[in-house]
C-alpha cells in the first residue's frame, strides 16, 4: 500500500445526517416529536430543563465567530439608546409638548455632544495595527444598539474597520444598527452572557451616559475589579458633570462602603483624545513593569 493518507473522519457530518433524517418515510413512528434528532428538535431545545445547555451555546457561538473574525482584544463601549446625534438633537425639543419635555429635551440635546466623541474614540480604536500574529485589537464593541453604541460602530467603519455589535431579545421590537459588522452582529437572549462576552475579551471600556443598562454593565465591571475577578483594564467614564448630578461616589466613600482607593478603578474624561491616550499609557506601562 502506497498511499499512507489517512482520512481525518469516519463519521459523517452533522449537516448530512441531518439532511438524511429528514427524508425518512412517513410512519406514524417518524412522523412522531419523539423521533427527532435532538439537535433538530426545537421544543426539546427549549425546555426549561435545557437552560444550562443553551447557556452553553450562546456562550460558544459567539465566542467561535469572534475566534474566527481573527479579534484578539476588544475596546467596549456602554452608553444610552436615548441620547441623539448633534443633527438630530433639536427635533426632541421641538416635539416637547411641557415644561418638562423641554427640559429633559435640553438636557439630551447636551449630552448629545457625546454621540460625536464616541465616534471618533471608534475611529482611533480602530486605527490600532495587527499584532505580529495578526491578530486585531481594540476592535469596537458595543450592544449593537443606537445612539451612543451606533456612534462608537460607526467610527468603527468610517476607517473601514469591523466592529462588534452585541444585541439582545428584548420586548419590544429592536434591530443593529446599521454600522456593525453582519458577520460579527450577535443576539442574545441572556443578559447574563452577553455581558460575560463585553468583558471576555475587553482590554478598554468606555462608559457614557445611560440609564439602567449602562449603570448596571458599568458597576459589574466595576465590582470584578474592585473584588480582583479580572485584572484592571482603563475604564473611561466620559461626561463627569453628568456621573457627579447622578451619582455621589465621594459619599459612598464616606459612607464606609467603598474605599477612597476604590475611585482609582476609573478616569473621567470628556474626549476621545484624551481616552484614547488613557488606554495607550496604561497599556505601555503594562509593558514596561511585564
Amino acid at each position: 500500500m502506497n498511499d499512507t493518507r489517512v482520512p481525518s473522519r469516519v463519521f459523517r457530518p452533522a449537516q448530512q445526517e441531518a439532511e438524511n433524517a429528514n427524508t425518512a418515510a412517513g410512519t406514524p413512528q417518524t412522523e412522531h416529536p419523539a423521533y427527532r434528532l435532538a439537535f433538530q428538535d426545537m421544543d426539546f431545545l427549549l425546555r426549561e430543563d435545557l437552560r444550562p445547555v443553551r447557556f452553553q451555546l450562546e456562550l460558544l457561538k459567539a465566542q467561535l465567530l469572534i475566534e474566527e473574525a481573527n479579534i484578539g482584544s476588544t475596546f467596549v463601549v456602554y452608553g444610552s439608546a436615548r441620547i441623539p446625534e448633534p443633527a438630530k438633537a433639536q427635533a426632541l425639543l421641538e416635539l416637547a409638548e411641557t415644561p418638562e419635555q423641554k427640559r429633559v429635551a435640553e438636557r439630551l440635546i447636551e449630552k448629545s455632544k457625546y454621540y460625536e466623541v464616541a465616534r471618533e474614540l471608534g475611529r482611533r480604536a480602530s486605527n490600532f495595527p495587527l499584532d505580529e500574529s495578526g491578530k486585531r485589537h481594540f476592535v469596537v464593541c458595543s450592544g449593537g444598539g443606537p445612539s451612543i453604541m451606533e456612534a462608537a460602530n460607526r467610527g468603527a467603519r468610517d476607517v473601514g474597520a469591523d466592529t462588534l455589535g452585541l444585541n439582545i431579545v428584548l420586548p419590544h421590537e429592536q434591530a443593529p444598527n446599521p454600522y456593525v459588522t453582519p458577520g460579527l452582529s450577535l443576539q442574545f437572549h441572556y443578559f447574563a452572557l452577553r455581558k460575560m462576552h463585553f468583558l471576555i475579551h475587553a482590554r478598554a471600556v468606555a462608559v457614557f451616559p445611560g440609564g439602567f443598562g449602562t449603570f448596571d454593565e458599568a458597576f459589574e465591571l466595576l465590582t470584578l475589579i474592585q473584588t480582583g475577578k479580572i485584572e484592571p483594564i482603563p475604564v473611561l467614564f466620559y461626561g463627569k458633570e453628568f456621573w457627579n448630578r447622578v451619582l455621589n461616589f465621594d459619599a459612598l466613600c464616606e459612607e464606609g462602603v467603598i474605599s477612597p482607593r476604590d475611585l482609582n478603578l476609573f478616569r473621567f474624561v470628556e474626549t476621545a483624545e484624551e481616552g484614547w491616550e488613557i488606554v495607550q499609557d496604561f497599556w505601555r506601562e503594562r509593558e514596561k513593569r511585564r
